[in-house]
């Protein structure tokens, strides 16, 4: 575990407050924060040990060394900023999102684009390999992008499935946990169970959340220490095809009606920009930016603590 000052955990609780807001929206991964902000290792790394031998600690009441071998402090801090970020904004941008679509997209486009540029100059050495690793995360990941939503049941079983799913791609860079809920026909049901509490469905979406999580962590801690540009290549992949979901202007093809009786996009499809082109171009730019000087700063950081 790091030695940080209470300054150094604000500033996760922050970047775990930005990767939140990302995840609430369909098509923006909280796992491109985490990446662009320079704690995407260590998030993996500290999911990852919480195994069998930090459980033993746990459990014989050894709690302090539990708490350092998982890296409790980042962890909580990362924690309280996402649950923060989730439970406070969920209900405003999904509401952005109903209002204004095209100039939150646009937005969100821009972080993406820059977020994809960022780590794909992480890659070290480019050969076949390499660029064949890229093009399929980007095939992938657009492949997603326009699969279909289901109907899907509201049990118990399946809602816990859906955690364990939906928490894998959030971790991600490029694959929205947020959509593939959209996909599995969950995501309007999830987010109306976090605005309105539904302490029941939050518990088993969780329960599988974590299970999902602890167990992926360590397939992706494995890839990214031992086939480190392949993995970096085909995450930065993820983003490039995900840029198809975030494309601002789209015309709904399908569409169904809340239990408030209001007409939600189901099924939508990218067009040519048709309205409020200047100012998507801005909030575009003004995401970029954004992502820019964040990836700065954790650079800064990063030399200051090395």
């Amino acid at each position: 575990m790091k030695n940080r000052t209470i300054k150094d955990y604000g500033l996760i609780m922050l970047k775990g407050i930005g990767m939140g807001a990302a995840d609430v929206v369909p098509g923006v991964s909280g796992g491109t924060i985490a990446f662009i902000s320079g704690i995407y290792e260590e998030l993996v790394d500290s999911i990852k040990s919480i195994n069998l031998l930090s459980l033993k600690l746990f459990f014989t009441f050894r709690w302090k060394e539990f708490w350092r071998s998982i890296n409790g402090n980042f962890l909580l801090s990362l924690a309280l900023g996402i649950g923060i970020s989730v439970f406070s904004l969920a209900k405003v941008i999904t509401g952005l999102l109903t209002d204004y679509p095209i100039l939150v997209w646009a937005f969100f486009f821009g972080l993406v684009l820059a977020s994809t540029w960022i780590v794909v100059q992480d890659v070290t050495q480019w050969n076949l390999k390499i660029i064949v690793s890229f093009i399929a995360g980007a095939a992938v990941a657009f492949y997603i992008t326009i699969a279909t939503p289901a109907e899907t049941t509201n049990a118990y079983w399946f809602i816990f499935l859906c955690g364990v799913i939906a928490i894998c791609a959030m971790i991600l860079p490029g694959i929205s946990g947020s959509f593939i809920l959209v996909l599995l026909g969950k995501y309007f049901f999830i987010m109306d169970a976090v605005k309105s509490l539904k302490i029941s469905v939050l518990l088993i979406f969780l329960c599988g959340a974590i299970i999902g999580i602890t167990t992926f962590s360590h397939i992706l801690s494995y890839a990214l220490h031992r086939f480190r540009n392949v993995t970096i290549a085909v995450l930065s992949g993820f983003m490039l095809g995900s840029l198809n979901k975030v494309w601002p202007w789209k015309k709904v093809v399908e569409s169904y009606t809340d239990r408030h009786g209001v007409e939600k996009a189901l099924v939508e499809t990218n067009i040519l920009p048709d309205q409020f082109l200047w100012q998507a171009i801005a909030l575009a730019l003004l995401g970029f930016v954004i992502v820019y000087c964040l990836e700065k700063l954790s650079k800064g950081q990063r030399t200051r603590q090395s």
